[in-house]
């Protein structure tokens, strides 16, 4: 028995040695450098380039009279209180924004949307959304926009704006948007 324990310890000695062996015999050891000047390398040289004209500038302004003109200009929602669909301190700003731009473009039909939160049922956030467009509209007859160019459409609950739940959703989703049907540019 010890000499075949023996036995083994010495073939695996034996690979060991082998493996140090062929290890030490692959890491050679790179020359000296040489003395002198480095050796020059030559590259072809390219021809000089010629300057290339810039493409011309996107026109990044906005149309004036356009949907995007309205939205970004303007504004296009305004933001109700729970259960409350009186015109808020902070949205007769946006609104007279509206009734302006709707007076300087006549041509223009809009339809009011109005929006309510998910908290309530079905049909009485419909009514309340229903109250809250017809507030907007309103408000902008009485800055001298005609009714025939307003239309309105509850949504209730139905589309979101933002499909979380929490009071920040819920302040988002409370809504009205004014929605250009037709006569933008």
């Amino acid at each position: 028995m010890l000499i075949r324990l023996n036995g083994r310890i010495a073939i695996r000695l034996a690979i060991a040695a082998a493996a140090a062996l062929s290890m030490a015999a692959c890491a050679k050891k790179a020359p000296p450098p040489v003395a002198g000047p480095p050796p020059a390398v030559t590259q072809p040289q390219a021809p000089p380039q010629q300057p290339v004209a810039p493409p011309p500038a996107v026109s990044q302004s906005i149309l004036p009279g356009s949907q995007q003109d309205f939205i970004v200009n303007v504004g296009d929602r305004v933001y109700f209180d729970t259960d409350q669909y009186s015109i808020r301190a902070d949205a007769s700003p946006v609104l007279d924004a509206q009734a302006g731009w709707l007076r300087r473009y006549p041509g223009v039909t809009v339809r009011i949307e109005g929006n309510a939160d998910e908290r309530g049922t079905r049909e009485y956030n419909l009514a309340l959304a229903a109250r809250r467009a017809n507030s907007v509209r309103d408000f902008l007859v009485a800055q001298g926009v005609t009714s025939d160019r307003i239309s309105t459409i509850s949504y209730g609950k139905e589309q979101p704006i933002d499909a979380g739940t929490g009071e920040e959703a819920w302040q988002r989703n409370r809504n009205a948007r004014t929605s250009i049907l037709s006569g933008a540019q």
